[in-house]
């Protein structure tokens, strides 16, 4: 142990936090708040996760952004707290003190971060526009660019796979930040324990062939039609991709890829009913005279306060219709024509729409499992992290020392995946203590390095 703090390459924190979405940030603070030295390590180009990136929360409807962009403006001030974005995990290994050693491969941004002042002359100057990941598809961005408003940290990245090296971004830098000699840089740190916290994958709609996502331009997935509702938001107001219409007539397909075996994924995914009745209320908000129908399996309004929710929906003339949807064609105008079974009545029905909305389902997310050393984690039937037991001990892992927090133990909304942090951080924390006690030589934190 006394070899690794005079290994000066070798960096030390109690905690590593992987993830830096809601659920991430918010075990972070909670261990930082005691005096922990905690590390989070984020592969994207800003923290906050995909709740960032929400309109409002369901069923309060509170601006999502005010939420989240506290926690991250307090994490990244927070002298306890260490945040590595555009970084991957590529290795841990535990020692015979029950440390873990873990290796850190933080990727170029091709920008130097200390110069930066995201000003986005670069952005400006650069020539080359391809699809905007971070709007969903829904618009371009430049190959030097800024990932959105509120990233944290707001500093420039350039896509190398995009770039076409023409030396316009460098020019247009005052500060003189674009480096295009970056490379991966690796870093070793020893920490006490890991709190998993990566979060989940949506499901590709474009694997339900008959529902035409991907071929037809006015089908949409539920986060594309969550950027058209945020204050960010790529467009004016809410218009169909294919011709820019404002549209009259919007349906929602619940359960795209969840409760689906033919999918892969045959649980549900707890979330989609609500986003889709909140994004139902607000659609009515900023289009007053918008006809909202919803096709539905089965509403589960199981949350404090979501059956009310629903029901104020319904009172708002959202219509729900209980029926499975076969298929959707479009028309030559750009229209859809929905195909479904009405359950009440029994019929196979028709009904044409200017927009379609598919609310796709919660999927694990299997970055996990690359991580070497990490090939005796254990995993449950659906591929979410295995909990030691599920109702006395969900945030244990098999292995001692990692813990999960969040939508990595399954699918939960983000009040759940706040408490589980909540919960989980309590637990990390006497977790540290008593392995710091308990170890022979303890480990000081002298070594730690912004």
């Amino acid at each position: 142990m006394e070899d690794i703090l005079q290994d000066s390459s070798v960096k030390v924190a109690d905690s590593l936090v992987v993830g830096g979405g809601i659920a991430g940030l918010e075990a972070a603070l909670n261990l930082a708040n005691t005096g922990q030295q905690v590390v989070v390590v984020e592969k994207d180009l800003s923290v906050g996760g995909r709740m960032i990136h929400l309109s409002k929360v369901f069923p309060t409807l509170d601006c999502s952004a005010c939420i989240t962009t506290p926690k991250v403006s307090e994490a990244a001030r927070h002298p306890h707290i260490n945040i590595i974005t555009n970084c991957e995990l590529k290795q841990i290994s535990s020692d015979e003190n029950s440390y873990w050693h873990v290796r850190l491969q933080i990727n170029p941004r091709y920008v130097n971060e200390s110069l930066c002042t995201g000003c986005q002359d670069c952005e400006e100057a650069c020539p080359v526009v391809v699809r905007d990941e971070y709007q969903y598809n829904l618009v371009g961005r430049k190959a030097a660019f800024i990932p959105f408003s509120i990233a944290s940290p707001r500093v420039a990245a350039i896509d190398i796979d995009n770039c076409i090296l023409c030396g316009a971004c460098e020019k247009a830098c005052g500060p003189g930040a674009i480096d295009f000699s970056q490379e991966p840089v690796q870093t070793e740190w020893v920490v006490k324990s890991i709190i998993i916290a990566t979060g989940f994958k949506l499901f590709d709609s474009d694997k339900i062939i008959r529902y035409g996502s991907g071929k037809f331009k006015n089908v949409l997935t539920a986060m594309q039609m969550e950027r058209q509702l945020v204050p960010t938001r790529p467009f004016n107001t809410v218009l169909r991709p294919g011709d820019g219409k404002i549209p009259e007539k919007i349906a929602y397909v619940l359960c795209t890829g969840s409760r689906d075996e033919s999918v892969g994924n045959p649980i549900c995914s707890q979330i989609c009913c609500m986003y889709s009745i909140k994004q139902a209320q607000l659609l009515l908000g900023a289009l007053p005279m918008v006809d909202v129908t919803v096709y539905y399996l089965h509403i589960r309004a199981f949350g404090k306060g979501f059956d009310e929710f629903y029901q104020q929906a319904k009172m708002m003339d959202v219509n729900f219709i209980k029926g499975k949807v076969g298929r959707i064609r479009e028309l030559e105008n750009g229209d859809l024509v929905v195909r479904y079974e009405d359950i009440a009545s029994g019929q196979v029905m028709e009904a044409t729409y200017d927009l379609v909305v598919l609310s796709v389902g919660i999927l694990p997310n299997m970055d996990v499992e690359k991580i070497a050393g990490l090939e005796t984690l254990e995993l449950d039937p659906f591929k979410f992290l295995n909990q030691r037991h599920e109702m006395t001990n969900p945030f244990k892992t098999n292995l001692p020392g990692i813990f999960m927090a969040g939508t990595a133990s399954g699918p939960m909304d983000i009040p759940d995946s706040i408490l589980s942090a909540g919960a989980v951080s309590a637990l990390v924390n006497k977790y540290n203590k008593q392995l710091l006690e308990t170890t022979v030589n303890s480990l000081e934190i002298t070594s730690w390095n912004d």
